[in-house]
């Protein structure tokens, strides 16, 4: 679903049997850790190297609620969250030492209830852990990355539309990464 290079290999999820894969150049297939096996049956969407970790983001059962995580990875496989209430995450990603997470639709209200068009966002994490909103308003996106400029680029009206309907969104932040 997902996938990061890092030292010279390939880093993937496999989110049918909630793993975290490392593929070798020569294509070496191997398993750096099985996430369902401590983490219940999660669904592993999104992934983003830091500092030599993974940050792996899951999905949630629907109707979407705020369960969610973000997880830290050691290449060991040792595994912790470092945020958790949120809802489907399409995306993880880092600009300097600050995680951003890209959340498809915000949690649904009843049960039942239908994900939402136009309440996706991009939740900056805080050293409390706290959701700091930075972009707001997006139709079911599925995935962001920030240049090396500091951009954050988003892909926006992902699934669910006609062919020819998807977007790429250019946010500009500013240093502190408020929008």
């Amino acid at each position: 679903y997902s996938m990061v290079p890092f030292g010279g290999a390939i880093y993937a999820l496999e989110p049918n049997h909630g793993e975290l894969d490392r593929i070798t150049r020569d294509g070496q297939v191997s398993r750096v850790l099985d996430i369902s096996a401590s983490q219940g049956h999660v669904v592993p969407t999104a992934i983003a190297e830091h500092h030599g970790d993974f940050y792996v983001g899951t999905l949630t059962p629907f109707p979407a609620a705020s369960v969610a995580k973000v997880y830290r990875i050691s290449r060991r496989g040792d595994i912790e969250v470092v945020a958790e209430g949120l809802t489907t995450v399409l995306g993880v990603a880092f600009r300097g030492n600050q995680l951003y997470v890209l959340e498809t639709s915000a949690p649904v209200t009843s049960p039942g209830a239908p994900v939402l068009p136009g309440t996706g966002r991009v939740l900056r994490v805080t050293r409390s852990g706290a959701f700091e909103p930075v972009v707001t308003g997006l139709t079911f996106p599925t995935a962001m990355t920030f240049s090396r400029q500091g951009d954050l680029y988003i892909s926006n009206f992902g699934f669910g539309f006609p062919p020819g309907s998807g977007q790429i969104v250019r946010v500009e932040l500013p240093p502190g990464g408020e929008k």
